[in-house]
């Protein structure tokens, strides 16, 4: 069997706010072709932690490696650290699509013009290429008739899928969920969740913040609880979820599952 490749590292992650630490030395690996469920109570870090991979939020401490390269990071002069070398950052994260909770469309672009922006300005993609990408993932998750329309007439479950297809738009090695569905209603959170899980199907290198538990248990292959900043427990789903060793994931678990 050939090995897979490492495609996600953190390694002794923190993270500060001020006087309060949010991370407290998080390590995690994800090798190509996993899909990571994060799970944890609010507070836990989760966000944040998804946050410092593609440096939405620089980590005050601990490394980040993506495909193997360590990002570059020196002391900002301030007690924290920042990314020392931009342009290297720059290509990184162009890599790595992120969808959020709260869609984040540009509300002046119409869907298409969304999912071009990164390949057009970003890769510097020919715009016909990115057009025609663009309209062959806008069809895969059901809304290449909506290709004209801004996002304020579409519905949450719309925006999110849209925002699915912009992440994939950039050839990701690396895709980062945050919560997608936790905005919207319950009657469009399948909706979502389907398309996602054919990602998944595909094979590719996902990490998941998610509190559907039921689909972290089907979806991933490794879950990791986070609990006040640190890694509490990881392991395959049928362990966690069936045979949880620490009492916080057994309580946090009890309600939900």
């Amino acid at each position: 069997m050939t090995e897979r490749k490492v495609a996600i590292q953190l390694t002794g992650l923190h993270k500060r706010f001020g006087d309060l630490e949010v991370l407290k030395g998080v390590s995690l690996t994800a090798h190509s072709g996993d899909v990571i469920a994060i799970i944890g109570g609010s507070g836990s870090g989760k966000s944040t932690m998804l946050r410092c991979i593609n440096f939405l939020e620089t980590p005050t401490a601990g490394e980040v490696r993506l495909h193997g390269e360590l990002v570059a990071m020196q002391p900002d002069g301030q007690g924290g650290m920042r990314a020392s070398d931009p342009a290297q950052l720059n290509r990184l994260r162009a890599r790595l699509g992120m969808v959020f909770q709260a869609f984040n469309l540009w509300p002046h672009r119409t869907v298409l013009e969304n999912v071009i922006e990164a390949p057009v300005h970003v890769l510097g993609q020919n715009r016909d290429a990115a057009i025609a990408t663009a309209e062959r993932l806008l069809d895969r998750v059901g809304l290449l008739a909506k290709r004209d329309t801004y996002p304020e007439r579409l519905s949450g479950g719309q925006k999110q899928r849209a925002a699915i297809a912009r992440a994939l738009a950039v050839d990701p090695h690396a895709m980062l969920f945050d919560e997608p569905t936790s905005a919207l209603d319950p009657e469009l959170v399948g909706e979502v969740l389907s398309v996602i899980a054919d990602l998944a199907r595909e094979g590719r290198t996902m990490i998941l913040v998610t509190h559907e538990m039921q689909f972290a248990r089907s979806l991933a292959n490794k879950i990791v609880f986070l609990r006040n900043g640190l890694v509490e427990e990881e392991g395959p789903p049928a362990e966690l979820f069936d045979r949880p060793k620490s009492d916080a994931l057994r309580a946090f678990l009890a309600p939900k599952y």
